[in-house]
């Protein structure tokens, strides 16, 4: 009984690291022809990655207005709303289908829209702001030469 016992253990932790590897770390992803990695979501998810990204180049583009009037206002407006706030709603099924590294990009790039938000509130310095808004776009450039999102 207690071999048998140790054996369904065994067997149920391989199965929990599987889908620990799978839903954690791994995602539903695949190598591209283009030797992007492919992350493979349905209709409805890859539609809401790719509304969250238009999101970011609308925000981007209304920060870099923003800038060309000194306008530190529409910057931080435009740059909170891609912020953090904006991760909210995720389905925890699209969570799962992102590979971690994809993620952890992402979150990044939140996270960096809040802190130019915040520095532009708080510093009104319009050359801070650009370099930041340099490097969040660094995020951008780097996640769409790593991942290809298809169906």
């Amino acid at each position: 009984m207690n071999k048998k016992c140790l054996s369904i253990t065994v067997i149920l932790l391989a199965i929990i690291a599987a889908g620990f590897y799978k839903f954690i770390l791994q995602g539903s992803t695949t190598k591209s022809t283009d030797g992007r990695i492919e992350i493979l979501l349905n209709d409805n998810e890859r539609n809401l990655v790719l509304t969250e990204m238009r999101a970011f180049l609308s925000s981007i583009q209304q920060i870099n207005q923003g800038l060309s009037q000194n306008n530190m206002e529409l910057v931080a407006e435009y740059a909170r709303k891609s912020g953090k706030a904006a991760q909210t709603g995720m389905p925890g099924t699209l969570v799962g289908k992102l590979p971690l590294q994809f993620k952890k990009l992402g979150g990044d790039t939140h996270a960096k829209f809040d802190q130019l938000a915040m520095d532009a509130d708080d510093l009104g310095d319009r050359d801070h702001v650009l370099e930041q808004l340099s490097t969040l776009m660094k995020n951008c450039v780097t996640c769409h030469a790593t991942y290809r999102i298809d169906i």
